[in-house]
């Protein structure tokens, strides 16, 4: 249900086309964000698999017995490539997100954001190589139920949260020179540090977001802008999107058993 700041911020609309159009943005932001869940995790899978083989004579890299990394792997996981794709996804979302935002059309920000899904499933592909499935599966329930409690939280509650948002980008980029730094060390300590603290920053991100998506529609609804909704709708979905797929890596830290 819109809150009481639903009316007075959208004079002239009826508050039950509010609630309609709110229900259906928010249907869109997670409907939108599962799909580029979806492509992630299929593409990560897949990559997966065409980096291993049963072959020792592909690369001679055992990951574990009886498999090895074929040359897709290899290339992929030991050889500067790694770097691209690891710093990829980091640059688009720095600088070519919104770039998208501005000059694209909807159907333009939703194929970047589902392009960027696919590029986050060839980053995120060695996990299936490193954790079992089975713990895997299991912390992405985990922090499916997490995320939707604090997703709930932020759409619900009533007090403003907009002065979170400051705070825990700057805890995010603190979060990014850490963990650069830490390649270069490869510290368990710092690693488990940086885990804890991801998890706990990205869960108040999840809540602030929510709620974010929440007023920017009830702002911008009276005005009928709806190439506008639309690109919010994607810009909401990658929010949420990348809050979620960072406590589901933070978490496996601490949840995933290795292979």
């Amino acid at each position: 249900m819109a809150q009481y700041q639903t009316v007075r911020t959208a004079p002239g609309v009826r508050t039950a086309e509010i609630d309609a159009g709110l229900r259906a943005h928010m249907n869109k932001v997670y409907g939108t964000m599962s799909v580029g869940m979806l492509i992630t995790a299929l593409a990560a899978w897949a990559i997966a698999g065409l980096a291993v083989t049963s072959d020792p004579s592909a690369t001679g890299i055992a990951i574990r017995e009886g498999e090895y990394l074929s040359g897709l792997g290899a290339a992929i996981y030991t050889t500067p490539l790694r770097w691209v794709i690891m710093f990829a996804p980091l640059a688009f979302i720095f600088f070519g997100w919104g770039a998208l935002m501005r000059r694209a059309s909807a159907a333009g920000v939703q194929l970047g954001f589902f392009a960027f899904a696919s590029a986050i499933g060839l980053s995120m592909s060695s996990i299936f190589l490193v954790f079992t499935d089975f713990s895997i599966v299991q912390t992405f329930v985990v922090t499916a139920i997490a995320f939707a409690g604090l997703s709930l939280w932020g759409y619900t509650t009533k007090k403003d949260i907009s002065g979170w948002g400051t705070f825990l980008i700057m805890g995010v980029i603190g979060l990014i020179v850490a963990m650069i730094i830490n390649i270069f060390l490869a510290s368990p300590a710092m690693m488990f540090a940086i885990s804890a603290i991801g998890i706990l920053i990205f869960a108040g991100l999840t809540a602030y977001y929510t709620q974010d998506i929440k007023n920017q529609y009830v702002q911008h609804a009276a005005h009928g802008d709806q190439e506008w909704l639309d690109k919010a709708a994607y810009d909401g979905a990658l929010s949420l999107y990348i809050s979620f797929l960072n406590m589901f890596q933070f978490l496996l830290m601490f949840m995933g058993q290795q292979e």
